[in-house]
This record gives structure tokens, sequence and C-alpha cells, in this order.
């Protein structure tokens, strides 16, 4: 080895010739792996400074390079296989869409499409005409318009009919519904003013009344969807605060929160409003999502009297809120699905996952683990679990679940999830007991045969 380590470093002229970085040409721009290459050169020009040693393996640093190129080309969003059971995983995207609703964004994206123009009359329209009429048909509502997320919705719902003046809410009501986002908080951006009444446990319909004065522009419930409040509780019933609400001439807003169109209770997962009892109720307006129970694109509804939709499609806010071509045509496809409740319930896949009967899991899991037996230095078990739905939704009601425990020979619970999760497709799982837990209900059945391999690649590593 020379006595100047710098005397090994191989010109850039070298480097780009190696085989490797010549092949990469054919997926890569030239530009691209010229910076890669001068980085990498760069980073071992440090490390002999500090006093590492290069012996001069030209072909070795290219595959460095390759490695780069190839890594800064892998997109950061990438489809997964979901087998924690968790059917709403916020950090996984929610839910997932039906198929014909993806290949409306699809169409939607790769093409024109007649947005915001009547085909009949050859005039601008309304972008929310291609969903109202559906958000009309689930809710029972006058009227209906969507935003990009049930926040926004809020925010321009209270803007809208209170800015400058306060909302009565119960203190049981402050919800956080993750990322900080808070009602107080809220309340400041919209411009209304927040009136806390009651107790974190009690609040009573003269709590309410009390609260009443001239500057009160509206009555607010806040569905608690991510935590449950249990023992000595009282909460004053939508239809005494509509009640309240028309004494006085105020607007009765309900945040329904989740977005349940149809009432899942007869599958044992009670607790979330329908999005429709509350303008049976008698709420002026109704807020909730579309991107969790309703299993659309994500979005926020308001769905209630047609004046106030039209005041709030009015408000200057709306152009920033408004939603693109792509979600309206996913949401429009969703929709369409919620004509028929049975198939509905068939055929979008968050309901269909909730509502799988625990015996075509178990079912479904005890041949997958036949064919992951079938490996060979796996031990795998079938056994009861519990799931929940995530995404904020029935937040104390777990699902009766059957999982895949899984361990793998020479490998502890943590490496092979770790493997799993930055293999190609990359898998998620849970670890509990020291196995690997993989529950098949958000695992749809086409991507049975990947999970087969990324569990193979993933022990074989």
């Amino acid at each position: 080895m020379s006595e100047n380590p710098f005397r090994e470093l191989p010109s850039m002229t070298k480097l780009l010739a190696a085989p490797a970085l010549l092949a990469a040409r054919e997926r890569h721009p030239q530009a691209i792996i010229t910076a890669a290459a001068r980085n990498a050169l760069d980073a071992l020009r440090s490390r002999l400074t500090a006093g590492e040693q290069f012996d001069g393996n030209i072909d070795a640093l290219a595959a460095e390079v390759v490695a780069a190129l190839d890594a800064q080309a892998t997109p950061t969003l990438r489809p997964i296989i979901n087998a924690t059971g968790v059917v709403l995983h916020t950090n996984l995207g929610r839910s997932p869409l039906h198929e014909d609703a993806a290949r409306a964004a699809y169409e939607a994206a790769r093409g024109y499409l007649n947005l915001e123009l009547d085909l009949v009359t050859g005039k601008r329209s309304s972008r929310q005409n291609s969903v109202r009429a559906g958000l009309k048909a689930i809710t029972g509502a006058e009227s209906a318009t969507a935003v990009n997320n049930c926040a926004a919705a809020t925010v321009i719902a209270l803007r809208s009919v209170a800015a400058g003046k306060e909302v009565v809410v119960s203190r049981g009501q402050l919800v956080e519904i993750g990322g900080s986002f808070r009602i107080p908080e809220v309340m400041v951006v919209s411009g209304a003013t927040l009136r806390e009444v009651g107790t974190t446990n009690i609040t009573r319909l003269s709590d309410y009344e009390r609260a009443i004065g001239s500057n009160t522009a509206a009555l607010m419930r806040v569905h608690a969807s991510n935590y449950r409040v249990r023992g000595y509780t009282k909460a004053v019933p939508l239809e005494q605060l509509v009640e309240l609400g028309r004494k006085h001439k105020l607007t009765v807003i309900d945040d329904a929160g989740s977005g349940e169109a149809i009432d899942l209770e007869p599958f044992e997962l009670p607790g979330e409003p329908l999005v429709s009892a509350g303008i049976a109720a008698g709420a002026d307006l109704v807020l909730f999502s579309g991107d969790k129970l309703l299993g659309g694109p994500q979005c926020g509804v308001i769905a209630g009297r047609a004046e106030l939709i039209q005041k709030i499609e009015k408000d200057p806010l709306m152009r920033a809120f408004r939603l693109d071509k792509m979600t309206l045509a996913a949401l429009e496809a969703t929709l369409r699905l919620y004509r028929d409740p049975q198939q509905a319930l068939r055929e979008v896949p968050t309901l269909r996952m909730l509502t799988t009967p625990l015996a075509e899991l178990r079912r479904r899991s005890e041949l997958f683990a036949t064919r992951l037996r079938a490996l060979g230095g796996l031990t795998v078990g079938v056994r009861e679990d519990v799931a929940y739905v995530g995404g904020g939704s029935l937040p104390d009601v777990g699902v009766p679940t059957t999982v895949l425990a899984i361990a793998a020979n020479g490998l502890s619970e943590s490496e092979l999830a770790t493997r799993l999760r930055t293999g190609t497709p990359p898998v998620v799982g849970r670890v509990q007991d020291e196995r690997v837990l993989l529950d098949l209900r958000c695992v749809f059945a086409r991507q049975e045969d990947e999970l087969v391999e990324a569990i193979k690649k993933a022990v074989q590593l």
C-alpha cells in the first residue's frame, strides 16, 4: 500500500468506466450517475483523511455508487402489505379504495374530464356536483359538499356560520384528534369563539342554555372518535340540542367523526354515529370523514341545510380546501357502491375487512400457515387475537381475529420484523410474545403470493 493513501484514489474517469456504472446508464441519467460518483469519491476522500485505507477495488466502489443510485430512484411512498390487522391504520394510509374508485382516480389523473363543465349546457358548473347527489343519498341532507379533510370541514363550517361569534361546546367534547389538532385551536383558526360548558364527564342541557347569549351563533356536538369516557357520565342527546337551537334560532353542528354510513352494530361494532342520524335528528350541519368508515379517499364532508352549504361554498377559503379531480372521481365511485348497502358491505374494502367472519379468517390463516411451513426454517402457529379498527374509530372495540404467529430459525422476532418491513414489498406486522404476528384481515387475496415470497426472502437473507 502506498504511503500516500490519496494515490490510490481513482479518477472520476476510471470510476465512470467501471462496468457496473456503464450498465447503470440503462436505468439512470448520465448526469445523475456522475453526481453520485462524485459524492462517492468525496466520501472516500474524507475516509482516507480520517485514516482509513482503500484497497483500490474500483468495482466495489462502483457497486456502492449503483446502490446509492438505486436507492435514490426508489419511491419514498411504496405499496406495502398491511398484516397488522388494523384496518384504518393512519400510518399506512387508512382506507384502501375499491378498484372502481382507484380506477376512477387513475382515469381522472391521466386525462381531461368535465370537472367544472356542464356537458348539456356547455357552461361552467360546480365541481361538487359530481359527489353532491351521492352524499345527499347517504345522509338524507338537503345538500352537501366535500373538502380535503374533516379538519378543513370543521374550520370552514365554523368560519361560515360563526366567525366573530360564540360556539357552545361541552368540555367533555374538546377533543384532540391527532397531530395536536384540537377543537379549541380549530375555533381560533375559524374565527369563532369557544364557549365551554359542563365538565369532562357531565354536561346538562341547562349548561348549554345558561351559556347562550347575544353573541352566540351555534351549538356544537363533537363525537369523541378516539376515546371514551365511562362511568358517571351524562351528555345531551343531539335531539335536545337541536330543540334548544331552534328555540334560540341557533345553528346546530354535529361533528360525527369517522363517517359511518351503514350501521355496523349488527357486526358487533357499536359506538359510531350514523352520518344520517345527525340529519334525522335535525342538525343544521353534519361533518364527517370520507377516508375512514366510509371507505373512500381522504376528504371531509359537510352535509345539511342547502342555504348553509351554499354559504360555505362561497367562502373564499373553499378554494384552499377544495378537492382535486382525482379525489372527487374516487369519492363519486365510492358513493355509487352505497346505492345498495349490501353491495357496499361486500365490496367497500374497509367494510368487507371489518365484517369478515372469524371462521373465514381462521380457514384462510390455516391454509396460509401450510404454505409457510413448506418453506422450512419457520415455526408457524395460528391463534386467536384481537385487532382494532384504527384511525380514531371505535377506539374501545376489540375485533376478534386470527393471526399467524411466526418465528424464524436463527433470527430474533425484532430482526425478522425489520427484514419484513424493509423488504420488497414491505410487510408490516406486529411483534408480540417473541413472535411476529401477521393478520390476514387486511391482506388482499392478490397479495398472498407476494407475502409468501417476502417471508421467504426475509428468512433466507
